[in-house]
Formats: C-alpha cells, structure tokens, sequence
C-alpha cells in the first residue's frame, strides 16, 4: 500500500528539511553506514538510514519544553557511505570519516548493526587511549571475532581502557557469566537494567560523565536500540522484554548531545523489515536523532 502524502504546512516546519546535503562545515553531521552482514543474527539493518532519515518527515523542528527550534543549527547531511559493508569496509569508512570532527562539532552515525561502532571509532580517534566510551545496550557486546556482539571488545584491544568504559543498560538472560566476568576483568563501569528500576537515567548519564572525568578528552557514545524494551523496539532483532522506555533513551540521547566531551554518536540494530505497522521503532530512532540534536544546541 502506497504511503499518504504527508500534509503541508508553512508554519509547521518538518525536522527532515534541517538535514542539508554535504555541508562543508556545520554544527551536526549526519552519516549512515548500512551494514548488516557481521550480525550474529541475519537482519536488514542495512535499511536503517534510508528509513531513519524518511521518518524524521513525521516530526517538527521545535521541543515545546525546551522552547526550542532546531532551526537555529547547522546540520549537514553526508548521505551513506558505500562499501561499508565489504571485507574493506572498516578501510572505507576510514577514507570517509577522516578529518571530519574538525569540520563539524558532532557526528551522528545510523547504522546498520552495532559492528559500525568498532569501525567509526577506531577511525575517528587517532589515540583511543583518550577515548571514553559509553554505552546504551542490553549487551557487554565483548564476544571474540568480529561482528556486531564484539565492538567493544575490539577497542579494547586497539587501546580503549576498560576503565574507561560505561555500559548503560545491560540486561538479565542477554549475556553469559564469561562476558560479565570478562567486563569486570576489564574494569567497565556497568550500570544494568536492574539498577535502571530504582534510579533516573540522568542520574545513570550523570554517573557515567563523572567517571570518565579528566581521563579522557573526547567521548563516543553508542546506542543500541535493543536496550529498549521489545514492545516499543520490536525492529531490534536482540531487543528483550522489560528493557527501559523509550522516553528513557531519548532522556540519554539529549544528555548526550548535551556533553561538550562528546563528538561522535551511532544508532543501531534497527532491521526496518521487522518494525511494526507504525514503525515504532524507526519513528524512536528518529526521535533520538532530534533529541542528539537539541542537547547539541544546550550546551
């Protein structure tokens, strides 16, 4: 069934219009790197830019509650990068993100699985030894080999310390005893979903800032979507019942955004193909990109 033209409106301004292709400089950029083929489970999140980006038409460029229009920022939209997911494609990504955090002051990153937070990462920062790294996942995501479970693992070994590390989310019966010992042995700072039942998530972004603290000079943030609760990110292949909200991930997004240590962030695991009927998740995904955006122009 074909979708509705979506209604016009001059005096309601659609957040998709804010996006302008290959700005030279601007405040925000947005990227996609459609990967799916290291996933641990077969997906299409490959197709998650391209419906990311035309779900962002659904919203306004205006948050009532902080009277604020993101129409005052800059945000360039690089398109996706082709190739990505190939045997090169770390390689790829690397030509195409180098030097960008010294044109634009964050970077936005749709994947595709979480494998892209290795690769955009490791090509971002040239000593990841100053890395601080957060994440908002249902998943340690320190499996040996290379796929979308091992990307934190594989920073590690290319010089992230695991102090420096925050994990946000991490839930019961979604990983093994090996792996939780594995971050404890690595010194991650884990904050899970239990710990999630009896406080804010502010108070878990706070917690997670103030660790990194003066150690690091620059923060990554990744969010994957399946540290959502499975009713409202059905399109997440490893998503789990009783993950936090979404209004509780979109409440990190925006603090993320909001931290002047932060200059790059990636959204992942979403397989279009499998969302419901109102693409709730793709919709989420959508919110997060606007919420990334409105923390940006708080700080």
């Amino acid at each position: 069934m074909a979708q509705k033209k979506l209604a016009q409106d001059g005096l309601w301004t659609r957040a998709n219009t804010l996006f302008k292709p290959n700005l030279k400089q601007a405040d925000i950029a947005l990227i996609g790197i459609p990967v799916h083929r290291l996933s641990l489970t077969p997906n299409s999140c490959h197709l998650a830019p391209k419906a990311i980006r035309a779900a962002l038409a659904r919203y306004s460029t205006y948050s009532g509650s902080a009277d604020m229009d993101l129409r005052d920022l800059k945000i360039a939209d690089l398109g996706d990068i082709t190739g990505a997911d190939s045997l090169a494609g770390k390689k790829i990504i690397g030509k195409k993100v180098a030097g960008i955090l010294d044109k634009y002051g964050l970077l936005i990153a749709l994947g595709g699985d979480n494998s892209i937070t290795y690769s955009l990462a490791s090509n971002l920062f040239p000593d990841l030894s100053k890395v601080g790294v957060i994440t908002l996942d249902a998943h340690h995501d320190l499996r040996d080999g290379n796929s979308n479970g091992s990307p934190i693992w594989r920073l590690i070994k290319s010089g992230v310390s695991g102090k420096n590390i925050v994990q946000i989310g991490i839930s019961d019966f979604a990983n093994s005893k090996e792996y939780s010992d594995r971050a404890k042995e690595c010194g991650i700072t884990v904050i899970s979903r239990d710990q999630l039942r009896s406080r804010s998530i502010k108070d878990a972004m706070r917690q997670a800032f103030a660790s990194l603290g003066r150690s690091v000079e620059q923060i990554y943030v990744d969010i994957d979507v399946d540290v959502v609760d499975r009713a409202a990110a059905p399109a997440c292949p490893a998503s789990v019942p009783g993950g936090i909200s979404a209004d509780e991930l979109r409440q990190a997004a925006f603090l993320a955004g909001k931290n002047y240590k932060v200059r790059a962030i990636d959204i992942t695991e979403i397989d279009p193909k499998r969302d419901s009927k109102d693409e709730r998740t793709v919709r989420l995904a959508a919110l997060l990109v606007l919420e990334i955006a409105a923390g940006y122009n708080a700080r």
